[in-house]
């Protein structure tokens, strides 16, 4: 059934007339993706020789499936799983309201798909595919934020028929899909710029720190040579006891794996301490670094972070608070993105009582190895790593960038 009639703020040249705005079910014919039960069953893969199985997580960005899924299908799986071949729209019908659901893509390859996915398999009208992806996917971001709150949530595909999309001529259509394409590939190339900076500097973390009971390591640059000593955390660090008794301080702040030395209201959205307990808390002041227990598929011993916000401010007694002297904090901090000292963690503690957190007693941590070269040498390999995290957070700015010029004529090029 049609419905009122609108224009967009932006047009392409040689295009006036009003879109349509149609009920979905009366635009494509859409279902959704199918696989055998129980999804624990061993016999329904093959890592090896099955088909690409695309589930939510491998929607990708920018209208793309991921290069290969995370699961392959069996032979025997194949019949009772729905098949969708390259070329076709699908978008996320469940995951979390603000990373998974609604995710498009167009296939870029065969491959069969869940239930918690929707394919359109073809349209009533005429429709260009990427206009199309556009619509549905601007369309679900719509409706993300009307059911904003939520954490998880599922989009049923009767909910879908009533949704209303607008419609213009075939030829804006392929005008407006080939501007978005131009700009995908943009922004799909500055994205390859960043996982190559990314790769490179994960590269040289592993060759110019030493591996434990090294004392050299694999690439130096040509001014330095002699061995490197190793001394323990306690040699080059105190650790922090000061507490807040006098309410100095107000402003609490985390340990995140992921964004580091954070307030904790913009972190989780709301104060987890209160006014009762900051007393005991202990004030952390600028480069001081805190080690958080907390492990995570970013850090499977807990994340040590340095405090780069150039304030000071409070951490729960549950953090290990230190602050270094004679060594470059740089250097440490560059030092303790590796991976080289987990094997220490790993040997000295477990985790614990509780899954989400690692346990090892502060004597013991305070007596974790650490690799140490001349103070020059620590210098330059922080200036280093420094260089190489000025050019990711240069070209992330650029991805910034290029998604809001990409969100912005989303908003103008549809009514």
């Amino acid at each position: 059934m049609k419905e009122q009639k609108k224009q967009p703020e932006l047009r392409f040249k040689g295009f006036t007339d009003d879109w349509e705005q149609v009920k979905l079910k009366d635009v494509a014919i859409y279902i959704r993706g199918s696989f055998p039960q129980p999804y624990t069953n061993p016999d329904f893969y093959d890592e090896l020789n099955g088909k690409p199985f695309v589930q939510v997580a491998d929607i990708g960005f920018n209208l793309k499936l991921n290069p290969d899924t995370r699961a392959h299908i069996s032979k025997l799986a194949e019949n009772k799983s729905r098949f969708v071949e390259v070329g076709k729209v699908v978008v996320a019908l469940q995951g979390s309201i603000e990373k998974s659901i609604g995710r498009t893509a167009i296939t870029q390859y065969d491959a069969f798909f869940d239930r918690t996915i929707l394919i359109f398999q073809s349209y009533k009208i005429p429709m260009n595919d990427r206009y199309f992806a556009q619509v549905i996917e601007r369309l679900f971001e719509y409706e993300k934020e009307k059911a904003w709150g939520a954490t998880i949530s599922t989009i049923t595909k009767e909910k879908l028929n009533d949704f209303i999309i607008g419609v213009t001529d075939l030829r804006e259509q392929i005008e407006i899909g080939e501007f978005f394409q131009k700009l995908d590939q943009a922004i799909t190339l500055q994205q390859r710029k960043l996982d190559l900076l990314t790769k490179l500097k994960q590269g040289y973390l592993q060759q110019l720190f030493p591996s434990k009971d090294k004392y050299l390591p694999r690439l130096r640059f040509k001014e330095f040579n002699g061995d490197w000593e190793q001394v323990e955390l306690d040699d080059i660090s105190n650790k922090v006891t000061e507490k807040n008794k006098d309410l100095r301080f107000s402003e609490t702040l985390t340990n995140s794996a992921e964004y580091g030395i954070i307030n904790q209201r913009e972190f989780f959205d709301k104060d987890i301490s209160n006014e009762k307990n900051l007393s005991s808390y202990y004030v952390v002041r600028n480069n001081d670094f805190i080690y958080n227990p907390r492990i995570s598929n970013y850090a499977p011993v807990g994340p040590i972070k340095r405090n780069k916000l150039g304030r000071p401010g409070v951490m729960s007694p549950l953090y290990y608070v230190f602050r270094t002297h004679d060594i470059s904090e740089l250097f440490l901090e560059y030092y303790f993105e590796t991976t080289k000292w987990h094997k220490f963690m790993k040997l000295n503690g477990d985790s614990g009582a509780r899954s989400d957190r690692f346990a090892i007693k502060d004597a013991v941590f305070s007596t974790m190895p650490i690799p140490y070269s001349s103070f020059k040498e620590q210098q330059k390999i922080g200036r280093f790593f420094q260089t190489i995290e000025q050019a990711i957070t240069l070209q992330q700015s650029k991805i910034n960038q290029l998604n809001k010029l990409k969100q912005s004529y989303l908003q103008k090029l549809f009514p």
